[in-house]
């Protein structure tokens, strides 16, 4: 192995992560994802209870990553320090009857207060926001990270990995495919209507009839109202955010090491369209976001869905930005 190679392969292990939520129903199983990956070689778990408890169970782990739990506002700096990746799946999480708009008073000031610490002690990290609604979250944080003079677009990133993951598991199912090898775009947002799978552009290629595609589009769409239900009250879907969550980490880290050809949809700022933050398929890279590769072609029945979405998009977003100008 060459000098340059293995180079390459220390700093490809050495990524320092912090999850802040990390006691919760997807900080917990998502810490445990990242634990268990070579790519990380420090995990800093913060959250307002328990997160010492959580430490030490992952710490006995037999991977090289260290952990370190941190409790309360006081411990958060420390946590920050030195990060490369911070992933927030931080709030608390929907029940049954409320949509993810439901979540936003709550919601909103969690995102604003940690993201606020991680614009002054992190400034340079990748920052991964989890936390509902993503599409006033990601507003939010960038609002917020301008407020501290640290704003750098590149990144920032609205976790919607979870649709593309859903999108891939359920054409799976309805053509009998492996889903490990079917990859379905999902684009937009990441609520109802604003998610928009682009079943035209799936690896390898599939065809519905229309009903069967509207009842397809319908399912991915609402496919986390079919989890708050399930659990009756018990929470939302945490294990497979944790895994959507680990899988978009896992891309980020892999691009910022250098590898080529990473690509991953995200809700990020965005002039692909009318609305100020859209999720596309980006090329991820050393410092972030490398390039927007855009909406591609899509067909009649995406660009009515695409039309659809826009006010509530533009909505959600102004919401954020709003609340965050006011934020102290």
């Amino acid at each position: 192995m060459s000098l340059s190679e293995i180079i390459i392969l220390t700093h490809y292990n050495n990524a320092k992560v912090a999850v802040l939520g990390a006691s919760g129903g997807i900080g917990q199983p998502l810490s445990l994802l990242l634990k268990n990956s070579p790519l990380v070689s420090r995990l800093s778990l913060y959250d307002i209870a328990h997160t010492p408890g959580v430490a030490a169970d992952l710490s006995h782990i037999e991977t090289r990553a260290s952990v370190k739990g941190f409790l309360g506002p006081e411990q958060l700096p420390e946590c920050l320090k030195g990060c490369d990746v911070v992933v927030i799946p931080a709030g608390v999480p929907r029940k049954p009857g409320m949509t993810r708009d439901d979540l936003f008073n709550t919601n909103a000031s969690i995102v604003a207060t940690l993201t606020s610490a991680c614009a002054k002690h992190c400034p340079e990290a990748m920052i991964c926001i989890i936390s509902n609604p993503v599409n006033s979250t990601i507003p939010i944080t960038s609002e917020v990270f301008k407020k501290h003079g640290v704003y750098n677009p590149k990144r920032i990133f609205g976790v919607t990995t979870l649709d593309i993951v859903r999108a891939n598991t359920f054409v799976a199912e309805l053509k009998g495919l492996d889903p490990a090898r079917v990859s379905v775009p999902v684009i937009g947002g990441h609520a109802g209507k604003t998610i928009i799978p682009l079943i035209s552009q799936c690896t390898p290629k599939v065809d519905f009839p229309q009903d069967q595609l509207e009842k397809l589009t319908g399912r991915i769409q609402e496919a986390g109202t079919e989890v708050v239900k399930a659990k009756a009250g018990a929470g939302s879907a945490t294990l497979s955010m944790a895994y959507a969550g680990a899988r978009f980490v896992f891309s980020l880290v892999d691009a910022m090491n250098g590898k080529e050809g990473v690509i991953e949809c995200a809700f990020v700022k965005s002039e692909e369209t009318e609305s100020p933050y859209f999720s596309t398929p980006l090329l991820l890279g050393k410092n972030g976001i490398e390039k927007n590769l855009g909406i591609g072609k899509i067909s009649p029945f995406e660009e009515k869905m695409v039309a659809e979405a826009m006010a509530e998009l533009k909505a959600s977003i102004k919401k954020g930005e709003e609340f965050a100008k006011s934020f102290k």
